[in-house]
């Protein structure tokens, strides 16, 4: 769908729309740990930002859309609810995180990773510039009295598709929640992926399939052309899914 050069777009980019941020603190209780997460709302800030950034330059056309899919995420009740989902999964089967090499994509507001490195695995959280501060700020609330039991996580930028030759490829794990929800980005997922798990990584995903924005197609048709896609678990209730994803070896 594309919009008229004519037409004035009901949401201009400078309306002041959502210009004053607030934060929301939950406690979450996982694999035994307590952790203290913030999620900082507002219109530079949060869940759409750094895709609303990432995609501007590129399809003007789309920043409606991303305002939209904003207020979307904004009324969502939990804000963390696929990253819970990821975690109580990894629980459940008993996968070890101590010692592992962990990369999280689009890491938001950290949970996942935070985790993981709390229970002793060395973890890399990359997201967009912008979301950067609130990584780093959970980060810092999170520190373990007695330290962490690897190291302090890293918190890098990564653009998917652009800077991913910048990071190796020598991960054990590849974990993302609530990443799949912008079809434009989607090839761009895959090949930053396809880098990431070149020595051998496993990818889980956590993500609601929601028509609106293609999610099946990502999982079934984008995935698949380079890895290998196992769907590991279904919450019908929720509208999510976990999967599991190797690189396809060349033949």
């Amino acid at each position: 769908m594309t919009c008229p050069a004519e037409e004035e777009d009901p949401f201009p980019a400078d309306d002041g729309l959502f210009s004053e941020t607030f934060s929301q603190e939950v406690v979450y209780t996982l694999m035994s740990e307590q952790l203290k997460i913030t999620q900082v709302f507002g219109a530079n800030l949060g869940v759409a930002a750094p895709v609303w950034e990432a995609v501007r330059a590129r399809s003007g056309h789309l920043i409606k859309w991303i305002r939209l899919t904003f207020c979307f995420i904004f009324l969502t009740p939990d804000i963390c609810a696929q990253a819970v989902h990821l975690c109580r999964y990894l629980e459940d089967q008993s996968v070890n995180l101590k010692g592992k090499r962990i990369i999280e994509l689009g890491a938001g507001t950290g949970l996942v990773g935070i985790l993981a490195a709390r229970l002793g695995a060395e973890v890399t959280l990359t997201d967009l510039p912008l979301a950067l501060p609130q990584l780093q700020a959970n980060v810092s609330a999170n520190t373990p009295s007695g330290g962490w039991p690897s190291a302090e996580p890293a918190v890098l930028p990564l653009s998917w598709g652009e800077d991913h030759l910048d990071f190796p490829s020598d991960w054990d794990l590849v974990l993302g929640a609530d990443i799949i929800y912008l079809p434009e980005t989607y090839p761009l997922l895959v090949k930053t992926l396809a880098h990431l798990c070149k020595d051998g990584a496993v990818v889980y995903l956590s993500s609601k399939i929601r028509k609106e924005h293609e999610a099946h197609v990502f999982f079934e048709q984008y995935l698949p052309s380079r890895f290998h896609v196992i769907l590991v678990h279904r919450d019908e209730k929720q509208n999510n899914n976990i999967y599991r994803a190797c690189l396809r070896t060349e033949e």
